[in-house]
């Protein structure tokens, strides 16, 4: 693909649709469908979707509370068993957000007063896969007697193509709408670049459909979100295919620690590494999180886990 943009940009669509203050109306839209209920006034929307990033492309894609009730809404293109883990994570980063908001005490003696999270994956990838709920106890050891756990975590898991017919896009209009849009994109990408697989997307798109308008007013960033997610994908391909084949990968991200311990640019440490730029700088954004240390083994293992991951790359 060669075409690449800035850091920033890389929001995933989902989230730029369902996690923008403006179009609360569509969030609210969502959290009726799913849960059967008529709420009519977005300003009890309160976004709280996290910004920062856990690992490499790893975002929680949509938070938000409502009638006392939290919320957490992930997209995903590839069946992930795993969502109940993550969801997991994402929920105690938030609680522990809401409590230092709330200014409640953890340690006082005081019983804390939690949202109920509610916890759901919108599923559209090419495998077929029925709706269903996801439980973390999936994840025990053979043999371990769930009954004993301690902790129970289940995601419930929809799936929205088009061709599933799922009653959510009945009952939520943007949602059918953005389910169109992917797959329109996907029979573009089969026949021209992702660029113009967007653009024809969205001319092509009835004008009846709400989103239509936002899209167009945001194309550009439509479009960024979709060329970068497309090429982190390819970059971490590429990863695999030079570096992992042959152990070379744990030397490179050692020799990037070194020279980024030492205040170097990107396009210094990719000259003196004798690799592409890009590359680089994708290394470089992952293991942003542990600066200014940059440990080299805790590094390469957070780094390998996100390539061993690809689920968080298969956008399309």
């Amino acid at each position: 693909m060669g075409e690449h943009i800035n850091s920033h940009e890389k929001d995933r669509l989902f989230c730029f649709i369902y996690g923008r203050e403006e179009n609360r109306k569509w969030t609210l839209s969502l959290y009726n469908a799913i849960n059967g209920s008529s709420y009519s006034d977005p300003d009890a929307v309160e976004i709280t979707t996290m910004e920062d990033v856990i690992y490499m492309g790893m975002k929680n894609d949509v938070s938000f509370i409502i009638n006392s009730e939290i919320s957490l809404y992930e997209h995903q293109s590839s069946y992930n068993p795993n969502m109940p883990v993550r969801q997991l994570m994402y929920l105690g980063r938030q609680y522990d957000k809401y409590i230092k908001k709330t200014k409640q005490n953890v340690y006082g003696n005081k019983q804390l007063i939690l949202p109920l999270p509610r916890l759901v994956t919108f599923y559209n990838g090419k495998q077929d896969e029925p709706d269903q709920i996801l439980k973390l106890s999936d994840s025990f050891f053979a043999g371990s007697d769930i009954n004993q756990a301690d902790v129970s975590v289940q995601v419930h898991m929809y799936n929205i193509r088009p061709q599933y017919r799922n009653h959510l896009l009945d009952d939520c209009k943007t949602l059918a709408e953005y389910s169109w849009f992917i797959e329109e994109i996907r029979k573009n990408q089969e026949m021209m670049e992702t660029t113009p697989a967007v653009d024809k997307a969205i001319k092509d798109m009835p004008d009846d459909f709400e989103i239509k308008g936002f899209l167009r007013e945001h194309q550009s960033e439509v479009k960024n979100m979709c060329i970068t997610e497309y090429d982190e994908k390819e970059t971490m391909e590429l990863f695999k295919e030079e570096f992992l084949a042959d152990g070379e990968l744990k030397c490179l991200i050692s020799l990037i620690c070194r020279k980024l311990r030492k205040g170097k640019t990107i396009p210094q440490i990719a000259d003196e590494v004798e690799q592409k730029e890009e590359h680089v700088q994708r290394i470089c954004e992952a293991i942003s999180g542990f600066a200014p240390e940059y440990d080299e083994n805790i590094v390469f293992e957070a780094f390998l886990k996100t390539l061993r991951q690809r689920e968080y790359y298969d956008i399309f």
